[in-house]
């Protein structure tokens, strides 16, 4: 008669680790080297979806365009200065996801983006759980991977979720239809969701730039927070970089000089010539922080 089957619960794993007699952390090291890439990723999406704080930051990005369409729709005629979307509102409901992304797109976007970056790795530290992540083992390189990539999909699914509550409450509450662009020319109901679509990959580029530097942020420091305010205090910096016309030589080197070049996208024809630099500089940034944050947690003692 055999005997019977023995099971390991290895720390941080997934499922239970079948082992043979008598058992060795080489053993179960070879059995779960394996893990499938694909319920990592779900299970580290399941992870940065399902928290409270991150759930809260997407309802702080929904309510953006809410605000502003609530406010066009019954405040008085504005008198004051705001984004050049604003004044379009009324014209055409789509306009209200441009306007709350370009509202959006200083402060709250790059928040948001930034503090889910920097938990990425050193929330895991700060909870102790890296360590046993690392015990299954996944490897380092892919765990960064999983992780970068829930980070770049939060960030996508922010932007989007933007576009389409300001779309959805825009069109309720002042109609659709055709859509003057900036160009003068006048589109459709489906061409001007594709422009906005577009307008929205656009963003989720050059955005993911900057959740390369906070996942580079992470792999610096255990404490989440300090890795936030870092890469916050980036972004602020370079907008106050921007803001000083001495400086226009340093501008074109800067991560934040192209986001607002996606009005090239609501021109007849679209200048797609014109985002090509912002696109070029937001590949540089994600390459280069994206390298250095692996080069870092490749290298990194962990301890906790």
């Amino acid at each position: 008669m055999s005997a019977p089957k023995a099971y390991a619960a290895v720390p941080g794993a997934f499922f239970p680790v079948r082992l043979r007699e008598p058992a060795t952390i080489v053993q179960v090291a070879g059995l779960t080297a394996g893990f499938p890439t694909g319920r990592l990723l779900l299970s580290e999406l399941r992870l940065v979806f399902g928290r409270r704080r991150n759930q809260a930051a997407l309802l702080m990005l929904a309510a953006v365009p809410v605000v502003i369409a609530v406010a066009v729709r019954f405040a008085g005629p504005s008198t004051g200065r705001g984004p050049a979307f604003l004044a379009l509102v009324n014209g055409n409901g789509l306009f209200v996801a441009l306007t709350a992304l370009a509202v959006a797109l200083p402060l709250f976007l790059p928040l948001a983006v930034s503090a889910i970056a920097a938990d990425a790795v050193a929330g895991e530290a700060n909870l102790g759980t890296l360590r046993y992540l690392l015990t299954v083992p996944v490897g380092r390189t892919r765990l960064l991977l999983v992780k970068f990539a829930a980070v770049v999909a939060y960030t996508m699914a922010g932007i989007a979720l933007i576009g389409a509550v300001g779309a959805g409450i825009g069109v309720l509450l002042f109609g659709g239809g055709s859509t003057a662009l900036l160009s003068g020319t006048q589109i459709g109901l489906g061409g001007a969701l594709l422009r906005l679509g577009l307008v929205c990959l656009y963003l989720t580029a050059c955005l993911v730039a900057l959740a390369a530097i906070g996942v580079f942020a992470s792999t610096l420091t255990e404490q989440p927070i300090a890795a936030t305010i870092g890469v916050v205090a980036v972004t602020v910096t370079f907008q106050i970089l921007e803001a000083v016309p001495q400086l226009a030589f340093l501008h074109p080197f800067l991560l934040t000089h192209y986001w607002t070049d996606f009005g090239e996208l609501l021109r007849d024809p679209i200048g797609f010539g014109a985002l090509v630099p912002g696109l070029v500089s937001a590949a540089v940034y994600t390459a280069v922080f994206a390298s250095a944050a692996w080069a870092r947690f490749g290298a990194k003692d962990v301890t906790s």
